[in-house]
């Protein structure tokens, strides 16, 4: 079988793999569609990010959708031929993490695609992917295409359920990449009153407009725009940080309402937070890291026609021409969303 996988930077290959047996209570998938995602740029760009290099080859991709093949013994609740997107995230379900019903911070989590563990976890972008069949989740009315956003959409949704209950809410998203546009869908899906997004660039806040976003703010062209969103100590219940950008940061948190939350959902390196102006707002930051639950839920609301991301998808790449597609979803004026198909 075919698979797209990464060797340094700068050095991705389509080569040849041998697909795994099905063993019981697992099932074979064809994938038809995989999305391009921030961490898979991250190791095609720059080999890594942060502490987490690549330390030998790996098959990138996550967010992935197919079609079930063939069925392990035992399985149930599944047939050759359905739709399906399949979760990546594998909780080992022992750890007390897990035991405490926090899947999502698990101690040994075997997440697709990702160099943390050594060996490397081997991701889904292949022509055949042999996974848990609690993995699937089956789908009635949505293309494959649309089923490979679901766990984009499923972190967005674990993000918006930190910050809250949102109905009457004003909702701020700083960034405006897939994520943050995906959480434009989700806030909006929990009856928020306003959503206000910001960024740097002018083509993805296009985008989030499409996905329901009220208001649109390029803070590079128009840095003074959000001055009267600060006064009397701000007039925005949640803030949603999906950048990762210090800057943004902070200025998101002068136009939080006192008693506000800020979720931080953008990663990246360490921060200086003023600390007088958190304590005298007594604003409340949480944190948001990948999903659980949200996943079915995801795919729910895709299949089910509730939300629309046709806005998301930019493009669609045969596994042939993967570094055309890379190439692409890396600039931010030209893309949001490109997927590979097989």
């Amino acid at each position: 079988m075919r698979a797209i996988v990464i060797h340094a930077a700068k050095d991705l290959r389509v080569e040849e793999r041998d697909a795994a047996p099905v063993a019981a209570g697992e099932v074979a998938v064809r994938i038809e569609a995989g999305g391009i995602c921030g961490s898979d740029l991250h190791y095609y760009n720059h080999g890594g990010f942060g502490a987490i290099r690549l330390r030998e080859p790996m098959i990138l991709g996550h967010e992935i959708a197919g079609v079930v093949a063939e069925l392990g013994a035992g399985v149930s609740g599944l047939a050759v031929g359905d739709r399906v997107a399949v979760n990546p995230s594998r909780p080992c379900r022992h750890c007390r993490f897990c035991l405490r019903g926090l899947p999502n911070q698990c101690l040994n989590m075997r997440f697709y695609g990702s160099a943390m563990p050594m060996p490397h976890i081997q991701g889904g972008f292949r022509e055949h992917l042999v996974c848990d069949a609690v993995q699937c989740v089956p789908a009635r009315r949505a293309s494959t295409s649309e089923l490979a956003l679901a766990e984009p959409l499923a972190v967005a949704l674990h993000a918006v359920s930190r910050a809250g209950p949102l109905p009457g809410r004003r909702v701020l998203v700083t960034g405006c990449g897939p994520i943050g546009a995906l959480v434009v869908v989700a806030a909006r899906h929990a009856g928020a009153a306003e959503i206000l997004v910001t960024d740097v660039v002018d083509e993805p806040l296009g985008i989030a407009l499409r996905l329901g976003a009220d208001r649109a703010v390029n803070i590079a062209t128009d840095p003074q725009a959000l001055a009267t969103e600060a006064a009397e100590k701000g007039r925005f219940g949640v803030m949603v940080e999906c950048s990762g950008n210090e800057r943004a940061l902070r200025a998101g948190l002068d136009i939080v309402e006192p008693r506000g939350t800020v979720v931080q959902l953008g990663l990246g390196g360490d921060v200086s937070l003023p600390q007088n102006l958190v304590v005298a707002k007594e604003l409340a930051i949480v944190g948001s890291f990948r999903f659980h639950d949200e996943f079915a839920q995801a795919v729910a609301l895709i299949d089910s026609g509730r939300v629309d991301l046709s806005a998301m998808l930019t493009a669609r790449f045969d596994a042939a021409d993967a570094v055309a597609a890379f190439d692409l979803a890396s600039d931010r004026r030209r893309s949001m969303k490109v997927q590979i198909g097989f």
